[in-house]
């Protein structure tokens, strides 16, 4: 009598999400293994995800200092940059992370079965390990400046899932073209690089949104980076005397949600074929 077990993905998407649960424990085994490749063999270790955020902080710190972009209500512009440089260094990271992971795992792919989303997830839980070492960069820096946070701290995890949603949505939808078109590997260095230049981490989003120069076309093109919301989001939750720009943040939360909602359908749309094409 045939006892053989055939292994398959379920054909429904309710079944999807129930393997999902049901091979939960894969989340820690790939973030752990990656925690662990990612620093094992390094000089420093896990100081990396202190020097990289760090090194991005006083080269913005300074671009901003040649050009003397302003700075509201007299706070230091270390802790400035530093309040967007944080944010900013967990989705560069974690996209970049995410959006290659499936190609980097590929010899997992094609020997058993489970939801490959479990491979970009997982990868992007290992960047927030990374931020939550590197917000010492920031305990730091208030603690030198004796800088007390704002009460409008307790909306901060708001705007860290915001800003996990935006991450996992975009890598989903890049790791799945990845597998197929190759060529990404080239275009995501320059959208890391492009979003650096135009989200507001040397500057204030008020510069921009308030600036009489400055087409309304550009203003709303600006908005639209779901980045830029966020940002605004964590100065406003740790220095509170600040003014915020309300509609950028509402248009990050919708495009938080449309970009997850894409990537999630792009990525469900083709992951049958990874491991033919992989």
């Amino acid at each position: 009598m045939d006892k053989s077990i055939v292994i398959e993905p379920g054909n429904e998407a309710a079944n999807y999400w129930k393997d999902i649960w049901h091979f939960r424990s894969l989340f820690y085994f790939l973030a752990w293994r990656d925690v662990l490749v990612r620093y094992k063999q390094t000089t420093i270790g896990i100081a990396w995800s202190i020097v990289r955020p760090l090194l991005t902080m006083l080269v913005m710190a300074g671009i901003g200092w040649i050009f003397n972009a302003p700075i509201p209500n007299g706070i230091p512009r270390l802790l400035w940059v530093c309040a967007a440089t944080l944010p900013w260094q967990f989705f560069s990271s974690a996209f970049s992370e995410s959006s290659g992971s499936l190609v980097a795992n590929a010899n997992l792919l094609t020997k058993v079965y489970f939801p490959r989303m479990i491979v970009p997830i997982s990868s992007v839980i290992v960047c927030v390990f990374d931020f939550l070492i590197s917000v010492s960069i920031m305990l730091v820096a208030m603690w030198y400046y004796q800088y007390m946070p704002a009460l409008q701290i307790v909306w901060l995890p708001f705007f860290m899932v915001l800003l996990f949603i935006i991450a996992l949505g975009s890598g989903l939808f890049i790791a799945a073209l990845n597998v197929k078109y190759r060529d990404f590997r080239y275009v995501i260095p320059f959208i890391v690089q492009f979003g650096l230049y135009v989200s507001p981490i040397s500057f204030s989003s008020t510069d921009v949104l308030q600036h009489a120069g400055i087409p309304s076309y550009i203003k709303l093109l600006y908005m639209l980076n779901p980045v830029v919301g966020v940002i605004d989001g964590f100065r406003w939750c740790i220095f509170g005397n600040i003014s915020i720009q309300w509609t950028s943040v509402i248009i990050s939360v919708i495009c938080a949600f449309g970009i997850l909602m894409l990537g999630i359908f792009n990525f469900r749309r083709m992951e049958k074929s990874f491991a033919d094409v992989i």
